[in-house]
């Protein structure tokens, strides 16, 4: 019985997806010969992982893809799902990349100078690998909710498509992150009881002194600063995002506005008892400190302008508009009439896959700029893998720009070796 041949590829990218396709891109600029895996559909995600009413938190004039910026008719609007699809789809017609639609990368091994590649329709041998899956790949639900009452829907963020799709009811969203707290805004606009968990997610303002806040801080030049210049270093990694949306034309998300308006917001989540639910008092202090990131991101933009001498409506300080008067220590779920529970609370990621020595305790990877301590092993598209804007449509055409410069380097470098060991 014949064995089954293992294909070579000078190069794979694991993922099909934004990074995956910039990555294609920037090889294809030098030359070099690869092949791109992707278990599903390319920038599936953007398609199967989003609410219906999703939109862009960054003006569309950031979404600037090697060789792919936007070109669009409102560079400062922010689009919407559908869009971003489009946008994405355009990107893959217009790169063409060697890609593996539907094939999943089950484990990469270092095997002498390079690596093996199983994938589900067979082997692979590599003299590179670019992993560009993203860090989002696990849903993150607490245990807690194995113990809630089965006549509860449980989703997480990642289920949720819109208001219509829930039973009738209150609704509980547990994170007031990105998705948490534009989630509790769609239902609350859609006339739901909305109860919110509100965690620690700093927010900032969407337009402040005439322009959006994005563009004051890119001519600043916070999404260009690498991590080892920010104040915390890689620690930045863990920050969670700041809060804010782009629907309708962008607009600020105010907690305490919601509040005036009926939705009901508690502290951290922190237990069950029975159908009763307990929470930490720390719904105040979690709406200040929100408030505190606000002006001093605002703060910033006003030293900014008097420094440079611009001109810009004057500035302003927000007021809160409610305070609780007290913290909810409980909720009785069947009493309150919540039918369904949406976990706003994150992903963890898995790369269990990747059989190399190139990941923290946590199971982040360790590297610099993507490159890691394994030779020929990159990472791409995590966020803060050199700047604030890695992870997002603008700035990772300058990491994959980067990675394909390693790459090339390194391709030469084996080469050579090669070379001097047939003489």
């Amino acid at each position: 019985m014949t064995a089954p041949t293992t294909r070579h590829v000078p190069v794979a990218i694991i993922g099909g997806g934004q990074s995956g396709l910039s990555m294609s891109w920037c090889l294809k600029q030098r030359g070099i010969a690869h092949l791109a895996f992707e278990k599903r559909k390319a920038a599936h995600s953007w398609s199967t992982q989003r609410w219906d009413s999703f939109c862009l938190v960054t003006p569309n004039w950031q979404c600037q893809l090697p060789g792919h910026p936007y070109a669009g008719s409102d560079p400062d609007g922010f689009m919407q799902k559908h869009e971003i699809v489009a946008y994405l789809e355009a990107y893959k017609a217009k790169v063409d990349p060697p890609l593996r639609e539907g094939v999943s990368v089950d484990r990469v091994a270092r095997a002498g100078a390079g690596f093996t590649v199983s994938t589900s329709e067979g082997d692979y041998s590599a003299d590179q690998v670019v992993v560009a899956s993203g860090g989002y790949h696990l849903p993150i639900i607490p245990r807690m909710a194995e113990r809630l009452p089965g006549t509860i829907l449980q989703l997480h963020s990642e289920q949720y498509r819109n208001p219509a799709s829930l039973p009738e009811g209150a609704v509980l969203v547990v994170g007031s992150g990105q998705s948490g707290s534009q989630i509790a805004e769609d239902l609350h606009l859609a006339g739901r009881q909305v109860h919110l968990a509100v965690g620690d997610a700093p927010r900032c303002a969407r337009f402040y002194r005439g322009r959006d806040v994005v563009t004051w801080l890119s001519d600043m030049g916070y999404y260009d600063m690498p991590v080892e210049k920010h104040p915390l270093r890689e620690g930045v990694r863990d920050n969670t995002n700041h809060y804010v949306t782009g629907r309708d034309g962008g607009r600020d998300i105010d907690l305490r506005k919601f509040a005036t308006g009926g939705m009901k917001l508690h502290g951290l989540l922190d237990g069950l008892d029975g159908a009763t639910l307990r929470f930490r008092p720390t719904l105040k202090a979690a709406l200040d400190g929100a408030d505190k990131v606000y002006n001093g991101i605002n703060a910033t933009i006003d030293k900014w302008i008097a420094e440079k001498g611009l001109s810009a409506p004057p500035p302003s300080v927000y007021v809160p508009v409610w305070e609780p008067d007290e913290e909810s220590a409980t909720l009785d779920l069947e009493a309150a009439g919540i039918t369904t529970v949406i976990w706003c609370i994150g992903f963890q990621p898995d790369f269990r896959w990747l059989d190399a020595p190139v990941f923290n305790g946590g199971g982040h990877p360790v590297h610099y700029r993507g490159i890691t301590g394994v030779a020929g092993v990159y990472f791409l598209g995590l966020p803060w893998l050199h700047s604030w804007g890695s992870g997002r449509f603008s700035g990772v055409a300058r990491d994959a720009q980067f990675l394909a410069e390693q790459v090339e380097l390194r391709m030469n470098a084996l080469a050579e070796q090669n070379g001097r060991s047939a003489t």
